[in-house]
Parts: C-alpha cells; structure tokens; sequence
C-alpha cells in the first residue's frame, strides 16, 4: 500500500505546516504505508519524505530531469526516479499510488489534486482523494466546493469523493474506509 502526497516545495508561513507533514509521514511509516511524492528535499516535500525515513518507511521520489537542479532532488532516497516531463511525473506517481492526499501546497499542489480527483469522477480509479486540512488551510477551498455543487457543476455524490480531515491518524481511517461512488460525472441539462 502506497499513498501519494502532494505538498509545497515551500513550508508555508506557520510552522504547523511542517509540523503536520512530520506527523503525516510518521502516521504513514508507522502504518506500513509508503509514500510516493515528487522527489525533493525542499520544503513541505521534503519534510514528509524525512519523516518517513526516519520511521523506516519506504520513500518513492518521482522528479523530472529539468527540475532536479531547481527543486534540490532529494539525495538520499532509495528509489528517485527521474522522468522527462511533469505528464510523465504525474502518471508514474498516481500508476505507484493506492490513494492520494494534499498537504497545504501552492499551484502544483492543488493541479496534481484536482487531475486525479478528476480522473476518479470519470470513473477512470476508484482511489480515494484527500485535503489534511492543516490550520483550516483549505477552509476556503471546500466552501468553493459547495459553491460549485450548489451552482449545479458538480454532484453532491463527486463533491463527497473528496476526503477531507484535520488529522492525520483520521485522514489514514478515512482513506482506508474509502469507497468509491457509482455514479456518472454528467450533469443533467436544467430544462428551460
């Protein structure tokens, strides 16, 4: 069993950021779940892939060649793989992958989320997707959510598909508890 997590190559403004994906890879370690991720040894990234580690946890790193300089690959991974494009990257990553979950993170982060919870809504997995809701990072984002669902461009059934917890040790129950729904992604036409 593999999770990927996506995460900032930043560590954010507050410290428990860092401190949440310290927890999250001692949770995933200490559970007998690997991480995949992409590959560097900066910021939030590289914290997660630490913590595992440390624990003696299994560490997958997946970069492209064109970021290995600019993102500080991570040396001392047992399994780096280094790929040629970011389409590359993030197929091998969720081809690895069991479930996915996002720490805080800027616009790499929430694409790589929003490609693979839109790869589940069309019925091409059935993995879980998650947000750890660090501070109330994503607060704002899941209020945007609703929004969506209440505009009518988005199903309750596939606005529900995104695990969303505060706490690690809750997230892993989450995703390992996680089924996934059986329902079209199309919206039908509001007549006129």
């Amino acid at each position: 069993m593999r999770y990927c997590v996506f995460s900032g190559s930043s560590s954010g403004r507050s410290p428990i950021y860092a401190e949440a994906a310290e927890r999250l890879g001692h949770a995933l370690a200490e559970a007998g779940i690997g991480l995949v991720y992409g590959g560097a040894s900066v910021g939030l990234m590289g914290i997660i892939a630490d913590a595992v580690q440390s624990r003696g946890g299994e560490v997958i790193g997946v970069i492209p060649r064109a970021l290995v300089e600019k993102e500080v690959a991570h040396k001392t991974l047992a399994d780096l793989r280094v790929v040629e494009t970011m389409h590359q990257r993030k197929a091998l990553m969720a081809e690895l992958s069991d479930g996915f979950i996002a720490l805080p993170g800027g616009l790499g982060t929430l694409e790589e989320l929003f490609e693979v919870w839109t790869w589940a809504q069309l019925g091409y997995h059935g993995k879980p997707c998650a947000l750890l809701d660090v501070g109330g990072f994503y607060q704002s984002l899941t209020a945007f959510l609703d929004h969506v669902v209440a505009e009518a461009f988005l199903k309750p059934i596939h606005r529900d598909m995104l695990i969303v917890e505060r706490e690690p040790t809750q997230l892993l129950a989450a995703l390992r508890a996680y089924r996934a729904p059986q329902a079209t992604k199309w919206i039908a036409a509001t007549p006129a």
